[in-house]
């Protein structure tokens, strides 16, 4: 990526235009957040509902107080010890922050992301960018430029390409507005590192809260068109002997290395290391969702704190809201 890139696409953010954009974490639809046509065309190239707030990308700390009206050393600890990086902290929000890209809460999420186009992107603008993941609401998200244009075509202005993600999957998203931090969604940056940097206890938020405190919250996100299910190592083989000829093709995410590959059941053998699994989820899931299977079918993970991040992904790709421990029906 080159500096006239990075200075068209500052341009185009400052005439009130979209820009996709890489991080560490997915591809961001940027917008202008001082400007609300600007975050109104990334709802409607989205299709997302105006009440999900959006996150607010800055270059530096010492922005916060520009969107933030409560920095707290807390606040300043998180900072130092993980930004940049993928991590969004919600903070109380200057009065001058448009309600539309809250979601009319008083509250901002703000992030300052590690990838350099991002960087590179921000500083040439010099204030926040609004950007949600660039894909249609509850879609995939965006973890290549190709995917970008696959979601969005002509709707964004001018993607940024900056090759395959590092993380790939979204940031970890943790409420400081507060007197308890709260994680709001999980991330590759996990409760127990947050723990301890700031010396405290850290909650998780009830995910049926009736307004949404941060992206993903909705009960379908990150989702393939194609039906997804997500099920127990130990009902796979069981589930496997209920398909009919009309229930296939169907494809099986699999890190159970003993499953084997049969007519119309394809395997998708997954790595077993939570951060490469993370980084290669979203493509895989793009890819199976293009070839036509009747399901997509994912074996549940782990339980351990290093998979959180993972196991919310699934649980909303599936639409559950919990792990499945009963074999479903075909």
């Amino acid at each position: 990526m080159t500096i006239p890139d990075i200075t068209k696409a500052a341009s185009i953010l400052q005439s009130g235009g979209l820009v996709a954009f890489p991080t560490e974490t997915v591809y961001g639809l940027g917008a202008d957040a001082s400007n609300a046509a600007a975050i109104r065309k990334v709802f409607q190239a989205k299709e997302r509902p105006y009440d999900h707030p959006l996150i607010v990308h800055v270059a530096t700390v010492t922005q916060l107080g520009d969107w933030a009206r409560e920095v707290s050393p807390q606040v300043l600890q998180l900072a130092r010890a993980f930004w940049p990086g993928p991590l969004t902290m919600i903070l109380k929000k200057q009065p001058h922050v448009l309600d539309i890209v809250t979601g009319g809460q008083d509250t901002i999420g703000l992030r300052i992301p590690r990838h350099p186009i991002a960087q590179g992107l921000l500083e040439a603008f010099r204030g926040g960018v609004a950007a949600p993941s660039a894909n249609r609401f509850t879609h995939i998200s965006p973890t290549t430029a190709a995917a970008v244009r696959e979601e969005l075509g002509s709707r964004v202005d001018l993607i940024l390409d900056g090759g395959d993600c590092e993380v790939g999957l979204e940031s970890t998203i943790i409420d400081m507005s507060g007197e308890q931090p709260v994680i709001l969604r999980p991330g590759m940056i996990t409760r127990a590192e947050i723990e301890a940097v700031l010396g405290v206890p850290v909650s998780s938020l009830r995910m049926d809260t009736p307004v949404p405190r941060a992206p993903g919250m909705h009960h379908l996100h990150y989702a393939p068109t194609t039906k997804t299910m997500l099920i127990e190592t130990g009902h796979l083989p069981g589930f496997l002997q209920t398909l009919q000829p009309q229930d296939l093709p169907i494809a099986i995410v699999a890190l159970d290395e003993s499953l084997s590959a049969a007519d119309n059941i394809h395997i998708e053998k997954m790595p077993l290391d939570a951060t490469t699994y993370a980084h290669n989820l979203y493509h895989i899931l793009r890819t199976l969702d293009h070839q036509e299977f009747k399901r997509i079918v994912i074996e549940a993970v782990p339980e351990t704190p290093e998979w959180e991040a993972i196991r919310d992904r699934l649980m909303k790709a599936s639409g559950s809201s919990a792990r499945l421990s009963q074999p479903p029906a075909t």
